[in-house]
């Protein structure tokens, strides 16, 4: 890290030298980095081969976060009475009461006050990887202002990782409409037919071969980036448990985002919340799940009003966002019917997730049942697995209720009575005839 602030501080003192008459040729830094690549800033740098204008515009951006009083310290030294220096640009914060740089301090760090020199730098702020994955942005400011002007900013989970060397999950909140989720279960845990199963392992398939497909076997030019899915079927048939396994498995965070949460009566708010999710995961390896689909990309509504006009351009930008979205996003719905057909058009996979059979119903019911619990020998699995229609999650719940029966009762033992109490109080709540 010291290394890289003495780097910029000579950058910065050859550049202040020439163009304030010092020196009548501009020296060029020479350096030999000797990073430590263990540490997260070592391993980057070493992995993508960053050097000179784009280490020089990296140390830039992440200087705020590791030295507040850099900047300062080197300009008063070249004006020690102080004076304005609009050349360097920089801004001061709210909170922050160093300097912090904009693209013009990187352009006259690179190019000083010749224009033309200027000019052939410009490319660097849209062409270089560090812009094009979001790892550095240029922020807007108003319309009277120079492009240039605007503050250069680091992303600020790569800020957090090359100062801490960890990045903290992001957490649900209004601001980002998404929680975290995962599972200790095993794919062997997920109980579907074969036909779901066989299309859930085409999406495992593109997950991990992704980018030997786009890049080494060519086809970047021909295919979009990203992979859109969608799972509909009944509540509690593995939905959510599938996704969570996708994650798991091909070491990927999966993140949850409950579309009957976030959308909003207001015009323009639903828009704003659900696009500050896609532009945080646009560069990372993440999987966005979207449940309850339906409340956003439901069948379009007639357009009654001006309401009604703007709500369905604003699900037209969003089906655009999830397009563009270079990675794997899975929409969830109860019934394939209540999305909108010129959606699903859209999706490379449509998986349905039935209702299980006797037979699934059997081996989820057996694979629930406590490690440590016993079943009460008049008690036959299969008559039940028989006679109730019930989900996974239906008899994950009706398990959870009579072995907390069976615990207040200092048994452990599962009798046949508190499982069909937990069986009449599932199919209540789902609305379904008790016999």
């Amino acid at each position: 890290m010291n290394e890289l602030l003495h780097f910029l501080k000579i950058a910065i003192c050859a550049r202040m030298d020439f163009e304030t008459g010092k020196v009548k040729q501009l020296p060029k830094p020479q350096m030999d980095l000797h990073l430590n690549k263990e540490e997260a800033l070592g391993k980057f740098i070493f992995d993508h081969q960053v050097k000179n204008q784009e280490l020089l515009l990296l140390t830039l951006a992440l200087v705020p976060h590791i030295d507040p009083g850099f900047f300062n310290r080197i300009i008063q030294a070249y004006f020690p009475k102080g004076g304005e220096f609009p050349e360097f640009g920089g801004i001061k914060a709210k909170n922050h009461r160093g300097i912090i740089p904009t693209g013009e301090t990187a352009l006259y760090i690179l190019a000083g006050n010749d224009a033309n020199t200027r000019k052939k730098y410009l490319p660097l702020f849209t062409t270089s990887f560090l812009f094009q994955k979001g790892i550095i942005s240029l922020e807007e400011g108003s319309r009277s202002e120079p492009r240039w002007s605007g503050a250069l900013i680091m992303d600020g989970e790569y800020a957090e990782l090359f100062t801490t060397e960890r990045i903290s999950k992001p957490k649900l909140s209004s601001s980002f409409p998404a929680q975290l989720i995962n599972t200790e279960l095993e794919w062997e845990d997920l109980v579907l037919n074969s036909k779901t199963l066989n299309h859930i392992q085409e999406i495992e398939e593109w997950l991990q071969h992704e980018h030997a497909l786009l890049h080494e076997w060519g086809m970047h030019k021909r295919l979009k980036p990203g992979y859109r899915v969608m799972f509909f079927g009944p509540p509690g048939t593995g939905k959510t448990l599938t996704a969570s396994l996708l994650g798991k498995y091909t070491q990927k965070d999966v993140y949850r985002i409950d579309l009957s949460l976030v959308t909003s009566k207001y015009i323009g708010e639903t828009e704003k919340n659900l696009s500050s999710l896609f532009d945080k995961a646009a560069n990372k390896d993440w999987i966005l799940f979207f449940d309850e689909a339906d409340a956003i990309f439901g069948k379009r509504t007639n357009v009654r009003d001006a309401h009604d006009k703007y709500a369905n351009q604003e699900v037209s930008y969003l089906l655009q966002r999830i397009e563009n979205h270079p990675g794997l996003v899975i929409l969830a719905s109860n019934f394939k019917s209540n999305i909108d057909m010129a959606f699903t058009r859209r999706f490379q996979s449509i998986i349905e997730f039935p209702l299980p059979v006797a037979a699934e119903r059997l081996i989820l019911w057996e694979k629930n049942i406590p490690p440590k619990a016993k079943i009460a020998k008049d008690l036959d699995l299969s008559v039940f697995a028989k006679k109730y229609e019930l989900t996974g999650a239906n008899i994950v719940n009706v398990i959870q209720y009579a072995s907390l029966k069976a615990l207040s009762k200092d048994k452990k033992e599962l009798g046949q009575e508190d499982l069909l109490t937990g069986i009449k109080k599932e199919l209540v709540k789902e609305g379904k005839m008790v016999n």
